[in-house]
């Protein structure tokens, strides 16, 4: 859900001797933004999401003034809490008793071997406690590395196709009968028309561009692709890869391409689907909470439905985003801490608040049978949306937790920008001719991200 800045994505391509003490500089001018509880408190913990802290709040003061509950939160921007983290791991400063924080920051935390990692290994724990299994196991492969599970999953964010039921239904559309991504375009092919004789479409099927590294990686996922095997070696130019790169990239691709780029969170992208501009959208369950709030004119007109898929059967779902609660090893007081866990990550009273406010599902599959998820929702013509994400919840994609993981999305975006130009400079827009393009700029990419990973003794590869 957050961006990092353009200069912590650049850290992340540095060595981990240099990214050290770049950490050990940093950390000396971080200063936390927001504290809810005095610093007497025994128990630290660090988060950067103030919602989540809103949700906690109720529960962990009726905690504290039944039994004197002793914990400190302090709130902190991304960039902060990742730089105060790395400090404490790489270099043996303090940090707190429980940290909650998001994928696209905790990579680094997992860098070197299994021992060496900063976060406390929860997987005996788990196991003892009969937790294993309550997850969604999708969900924890995030925050596990070669089997060990370093952090307990906050949500799941299954990914749902949203589009405008409205415009669609008023053509005569119905558009849940397609059932894969070919199926989905050639059904919209009616309402792509060019009204003001501009020359372009007024609408297009999807919004979705190759600049968009999030949705590229969305798709790569729902697609069977994978940048990393189970071992940690890339596999960005894998012939699966270089043919959904083909694939995604023709839509893209001349005169009759068939998506648009609908900036996601600006207030012009924001207009463009009050507009219809795009259709559909890729979309996340946090995603709807963003719309309900910044473009309620679109509240009654939009359904979901899963998304199509790449092939007849295939998956018709992915997964964006997500954020975990982990256990520095340096803490004195686990058993505490995972006390506090054990209360905010299985809570029905914050699971039910989580979706009611910001529209995420629970990963915790015991709570999965609450009413709440079935409840309508006027903003999705009635669908019960909670319990349409829940459905598709198991089949979310495993994900790697490879410290390069961001890296390579870099390298397989720009894979997908330059096979566009490629595509376009020479009039192709058929998959099929595009692949043997997309698979020499994956070579590319492949010893890019193998040479980044080099620089690290513990993950160096050939």
């Amino acid at each position: 859900m957050h961006m990092l800045s353009t200069a912590l994505l650049a850290l992340r391509s540095l060595s981990a001797g240099i990214w050290v003490i770049v950490a050990l500089v940093v950390v000396s001018f971080v200063a936390l933004s927001f504290s809810s509880r005095e610093r007497t408190a025994s128990l630290e913990m660090w988060m950067f999401s103030p919602e989540h802290l809103a949700m906690y709040d109720p529960v962990l003061e009726d905690r504290e003034a039944a039994d004197e509950l002793d914990l400190h939160v302090s709130l902190m921007s991304i960039a902060a809490l990742k730089s105060r983290m790395m400090s404490g791991f790489f270099g043996g400063l303090d940090t707190a008793d429980l940290i909650e924080v998001e994928r696209a920051t905790v990579g680094q935390a997992f860098m070197g071997p299994v021992d060496a990692i900063g976060f406390r290994d929860l997987t005996s724990r788990l196991r003892d406690e009969g937790l294993l299994d309550t997850f969604n196991p999708p969900s924890l492969s995030p925050w596990s590395v070669d089997g060990r599970v370093f952090g307990l999953p906050h949500d799941v964010h299954p990914v749902m196709l949203a589009y405008r039921a409205d415009l669609v239904e008023a053509a005569g559309i119905d558009l849940q009968q397609a059932t894969t991504w070919q199926e989905f375009f050639a059904l919209l092919q009616p309402v792509m028309t060019d009204a003001d004789g501009d020359g372009k479409p007024d609408r297009y099927a999807l919004s979705m561009w190759v600049t968009q590294q999030d949705n590229i990686e969305l798709l790569l996922m729902q697609g069977g692709g994978a940048l990393f095997a189970a071992d940690g070696s890339p596999t960005v130019d894998s012939a699966r890869n270089a043919a959904l790169l083909a694939e995604i990239v023709s839509w893209c691709a001349g005169p009759n391409r068939v998506v648009t780029d609908v900036d996601e969170f600006s207030a012009a992208g924001h207009q463009d689907r009050i507009n219809g501009v795009a259709i559909a959208y890729l979309c996340p369950d946090w995603m709807c909470s963003v719309w309900r709030m910044h473009v309620p004119q679109i509240g009654g007109k939009m359904k979901l439905m899963p998304l199509p898929a790449f092939e007849p059967g295939g998956r018709r779902t992915s997964v964006r985003g997500g954020t975990m609660l982990g256990f520095p090893r340096t803490s004195k007081n686990f058993d505490r801490a995972w006390e506090i866990a054990m209360l905010l990550y299985n809570s029905p009273e914050i699971a039910r608040t989580l979706y009611k406010e910001v529209d995420i599902i629970t990963p915790v599959q015991s709570l999965w049978s609450d009413p709440v998820y079935d409840e309508p929702d006027p903003f999705f013509m009635g669908q019960a949306k909670g319990r349409m994400f829940i459905e598709l919840a198991p089949d979310v994609p495993v994900r790697t937790s490879s410290p390069y993981n961001q890296n390579a999305v870099l390298e397989f975006r720009d894979a997908a920008v330059n096979l566009l130009n490629w595509a376009n400079t020479n009039g192709v827009d058929e998959p099929d001719a595009l692949r043997e393009q997309a698979q020499q700029l994956l070579h590319i990419a492949q010893k890019n991200v193998a040479r980044q990973m080099a620089r690290n003794v513990f993950t160096g590869v050939e």
